[in-house]
Formats: C-alpha cells, structure tokens, sequence
C-alpha cells in the first residue's frame, strides 16, 4: 500500500509538473509572437511618418527628398532633382519676412543668378508656414521672385517635410553639392549680412567658385544665421 501510495504520488507530481512547464513554454511562444507584431507594426509606422534629421545634412551626403514636387512662382512643380545642375545644386532655405533674409536675399539671388548661368543648379525653398506669418504666402513669394529678377526656382515646401529631412532650422540656410551630388558646403552666405560692403568672408560665393572650378571647398561649414523656420504641423 505504501509502494503503491508513493507510486501514485510520484505519477501526479510529474503531471503537474509537466502541465506547469507546458504553460511556461506557452507563455514564451507567445511573447516573441507580440513582439514580432509590434515590431512589423513600428515598421508600417515609420514608413509612414516624414523624415526627419536630428541635426542637419551632414557633409558628404547625398540632398534628402530630392524627388518631392513642390510648387513654384511659376505655378509647376518642381523637386531638386528636377533642378539639378550638371555641376552642382545649390539649395536655399529662405523666405519674405525674416528680416535675416532680407538682408542676404540680393546677395542670394546674385550669387545665385551667375551659378545658374554656368551650370549649378539652384532652387530656393520656402518651408515656412504662411498661417504663422501671412508675408510668407505664395502670393508675396511671387511678388518678391519677380521684383528681385530670380532666375531660379523659388518653391513652395507645403507640408515643412524638406527642411526637416535637410535639418533645416533658419533662413536663410544654404546647401551646396558638388556635380557628383556630395554636400560640400552647408550654413551661411557671408559674415555681415547687415553691411554688404564690409563682408570679408564671402563662404557661399567661395564654395560656388571652388566647385565650379572642380576644387575642394575649404570652408565647408559655418553657422548658418537667422530666423527660425515656422515648420507646418504635421498631418
């Protein structure tokens, strides 16, 4: 009887046992399974949502967004591959109120008018939100292109998703790539934009002249100077 006692005991503690690790195995099968979901549902997530940089484009990299269509004075849309030159693309955040980019904007559409003529591609891009200042709305944007003789692309950037996939935060903000598509110079125009006759560091000017004559920039980053862009809220 004791054999027999001792037998039965030992037949119901494996049960359990087994039944207890089965539940274990169980519970873990299961949690890998949720993870995979959330993990494939992060993924969708983060296809969907726009880029955006933690700081800006660092050197060397290729333009982000590059094929986004936005729309021009002219009212066609266009993207920076679109205006690419065949040596080089020059970039500029800016926009009508700030009174930093009225400063450089003369500066800008000069420097930018003799590159266009001998072969760098240049858009100037207004990514700021027009509900925040109404002088940043198309209309002026058409106004300023026209009495300031642009002749170069001047774009509406509707959703702000350009220049936060560039890092853009100020206007005026330049990027300049090479023929081969490399960030070569990123930041400011010059180093007064107040006094335009007493400029002593024309950093823009000089990055344009060096890729145009195939050379490497030897300045290529400085702090870019001006008004905070007023990013659009996302959708």
């Amino acid at each position: 009887m004791q054999l027999g006692s001792i037998a039965a005991g030992v037949v119901m503690t494996a049960a359990i046992l087994g039944a207890g690790v089965a539940a274990a195995q169980g519970s873990q099968d299961a949690k890998p399974a949720a993870q995979v979901e959330t993990a494939a549902q992060g993924s969708q997530d983060s296809k969907l949502a726009a880029p955006e940089a933690a700081g800006p484009l660092a050197l060397g990299l290729a333009a982000p967004l590059a094929d986004t269509k936005m729309k021009n004075v002219d009212g066609k849309e266009l993207s920076i591959s679109d205006t690419r030159g065949a040596r080089g693309t020059l970039v500029v955040f800016t926009c009508n109120a700030c009174p930093w980019a009225k400063a450089w904007h003369s500066r800008v559409v000069s420097i930018g008018n003799r590159a266009a003529k001998r072969g760098i591609g240049v858009i100037a891009i207004n990514s700021n939100d027009p509900h925040v200042v109404a002088e940043d709305d198309y209309a002026p944007m058409q106004q300023n292109a026209r009495k300031s003789k642009m002749a170069f692309p001047y774009v509406v950037d509707a959703s702000s998703d350009v220049a936060r996939a560039f890092g853009a935060t100020r206007t005026p903000e330049v990027f300049l790539f090479d023929r081969e598509g490399h960030l070569v110079y990123h930041g400011a125009i010059d180093d007064n934009a107040k006094q335009a006759g007493q400029v002593k560091a024309r950093y823009l000017e000089e990055a344009v002249n060096a890729v145009l004559d195939g050379k490497a920039v030897a300045l290529q980053e400085t702090k870019a100077l001006g008004c905070s862009i007023k990013f659009r809220s996302k959708a």
